[in-house]
């Protein structure tokens, strides 16, 4: 059995030889310099070149590795096929494929796309997310109703902001116990359910139980940046089976990475692998639009078949009730809509935001004639200018 990984260069016709040269210093070495006794004893750890590629301005390259090479575990794995050569700008990791054996070692999600639609009771239709803003300096009264604004206007997951960790105007605790009473409330009110992701933040090694402690004061899921503590944190975090809530893997500080490593695989394949139920990354609409083809790869690697369960993309930044066709359009309705100033920015609130997406939903999907006051004043505030 062995680990695959799929990179790219600058088109050249030597990519044989290039390719075979990592192939060899990301495991033996210095193949040749060594007795032929001891070439033949390690034969079996040696990478393998398995095939190469051409477009007009790039060559790839695929390189098998041994599994025995590695550990189970994201640090190893991604050391040995991109550790050091990460460092050359030259070289791109555009995919990463692992056998089905390592599944025991890398579940996936406890939730994905049915887990959390079965939360909410929803599964006819995108599902609407929106992000607390403005919240740096703000006490929990402000918090709480801005919670209750979002919900009643129709929005099925709030989140926090990534920014917003632990701080003495809204501690993390006290945010979970504010959304619990918000949830409860809004239950009792409509008999519906909704989600609130709190920033799980602290000391890595004291992630698991600050995870516990914030469930145990009412959170409903979890927001985590994912690449600045690690994939395996994110891992350890949804293997846990007492951390029972979603767990929303954010792509703060990926930027650093997408000139290396493709955006479908950072974005999409790794977080999925990693446990994540939400994989949030920039949509290609807005101002730091993902490349539409990495974007649609993102959308293709967070649903295919796959021994770990589907996971929801959530299309990021820049969104408003205007793009809900393009999004439906280019995703389907396994997605999540996120909006921040898409919905505070409405010119009547933030429930009037939220009611905007819901209409525009309801609108694209042809399933109601109803009341579109909200949306048709969010189409003008947005309109193109």
């Amino acid at each position: 059995m062995s680990i695959t990984a799929t990179y790219e260069i600058k088109r050249t016709d030597a990519v044989a030889t290039v390719a075979d040269k990592i192939a060899l210093e990301l495991t033996v070495g210095t193949w040749t310099e060594l007795p032929h006794l001891e070439q033949e004893q390690l034969q079996t750890y040696r990478g393998e070149v398995v095939s190469t590629t051409h477009t007009d301005t790039t060559s790839r390259f695929t390189i098998r590795y041994p599994l025995h090479n590695v550990s189970p575990d994201f640090s190893s794995i991604l050391t040995t096929t991109f550790g050091k050569l990460s460092l050359d700008d030259s070289i791109r990791l555009i995919d990463l494929t692992l056998p089905e054996t390592l599944a025991p070692h890398f579940k996936g999600a406890k939730f994905g796309v049915d887990g959390i639609r079965d939360l909410l009771g929803v599964h006819d239709r995108p599902l609407v997310m929106s992000i607390f803003k403005g919240v740096i300096g703000r006490d929990l009264a402000f918090l709480e109703q801005q919670l209750r604004d979002q919900f009643a206007g129709g929005i099925d997951i709030v989140k926090d902001d990534e920014i917003l960790y632990d701080n003495p105007l809204t501690p993390s605790l006290e945010r979970a116990r504010v959304g619990a009473d918000v949830i409860q409330a809004h239950f009792e009110a409509t008999g519906k359910r909704v989600l609130y992701a709190i920033t799980l933040s602290g000391p890595v090694f004291g992630l698991r139980d600050q995870a516990l402690r914030l469930i145990e004061a009412g959170a409903t899921a979890l927001l985590f940046n994912v690449y600045t503590y690690g994939l395996d944190a994110l891992r350890e975090l949804a293997n846990d089976p007492d951390i029972r809530v979603p767990i929303l893997a954010h792509p703060a500080f990926a930027g650093a990475l997408t000139g290396s490593i493709s955006h479908s695989l950072l974005l999409g394949k790794l977080p999925r692998l990693a446990g994540a139920d939400l994989t949030l990354f920039p949509s290609p609409y807005g101002s730091l639009a993902t490349p539409r083809d990495e974007a649609f790869a993102i959308r293709d690697l967070s649903t295919e078949p796959h021994w770990s369960k589907p996971i929801l993309p959530v299309p990021s930044a820049g969104i408003h009730p205007g793009l809900v066709a393009d999004i439906i359009r280019d995703f389907g309705t396994d997605v999540v809509i996120n909006a921040g100033g898409g919905i505070h920015g409405h010119p009547d609130g933030a429930a009037a935001g939220a009611r905007a997406f819901r209409q525009a939903i309801t609108h694209v999907l042809g399933q109601t004639e109803g009341q579109t006051d909200e949306l048709d004043t969010a189409l003008k505030a947005w309109a193109p200018r």
